[in-house]
């Protein structure tokens, strides 16, 4: 037969909420059969929500609740709000003739924040200068699935470690201008964008036929 829950209890916090917060010596978990992982996991009331902010504004709101975090009570795995991200990859542009790395916001506009829903937290998040509001509409703000927030951490931890990512400023049907190389000089109008190879398909004027030719995107000038 398993301990009664209230054995098992050696020390308690308040939360930010008011709510008692209760911790499991191993032993104890041991005892109800499962880890201290699982005993903390089920009692986890955080879920992810979205928040929607001024565009540009991300980074700044996500400066400003982590400050706030840092005031509220309790250790940092414990408190009410417990992370915020924005999530992010690394592109390659080219700007003056060279590539410049850049960061680039995977969803300009919102931040995912990872909390407990109370009127505290409520609160505090939307009283952060330059929120717009919760993700969601109505009285309460509905978290995120799991599904979706798989997917976007998912996305953003994949982006990562495929390193940076060269984006190619072209598009089908623009007109371009052949800058370096044999076709030099030459107009032509955009066929196709490979991204994966960083490449272009050119149609060109060559005797006065017209004549596809592949290019890298650095070699090329748009209109």
């Amino acid at each position: 037969m398993r301990p009664l829950l209230s054995s098992c209890l050696y020390s308690s916090s308040r939360s930010l909420s008011g709510r008692w917060t209760q911790y499991f010596p191993p032993s104890c978990a041991a005892s109800w059969g499962c880890s201290v992982a699982e005993v903390v996991e089920s009692r986890d009331q955080a879920h992810w929500y979205a928040i929607q902010t001024y565009s540009g504004h991300e980074n700044k709101v996500k400066t400003l609740l982590e400050r706030k975090i840092q005031d509220l009570p309790g250790e940092s795995g414990e408190k009410d709000v417990r992370e915020v991200i924005v999530p992010t990859r690394e592109v390659v542009e080219i700007k003056g003739g060279k590539k410049v790395h850049l960061t680039k916001r995977l969803y300009p506009g919102y931040v995912l924040i990872r909390m407990e829903l109370n009127q505290d937290t409520m609160f505090l998040i939307s009283n952060t200068p330059s929120v717009i509001k919760f993700l969601g509409g109505g009285s309460k703000p509905q978290p995120l699935r799991q599904d979706e927030v798989n997917k976007i951490l998912g996305i953003a931890e994949e982006l990562e470690d495929e390193g940076p990512r060269e984006e190619i400023p072209f598009h089908p049907g623009q007109v371009v201008e052949v800058m370096e190389g044999p076709f030099s000089d030459f107009s032509g109008t955009v066929e196709e964008v490979f991204p994966d190879k960083g490449k272009v398909r050119v149609h060109v004027s060559l005797f006065g036929r017209p004549t596809a030719v592949e290019l890298d995107y650095t070699q090329l000038k748009g209109y």
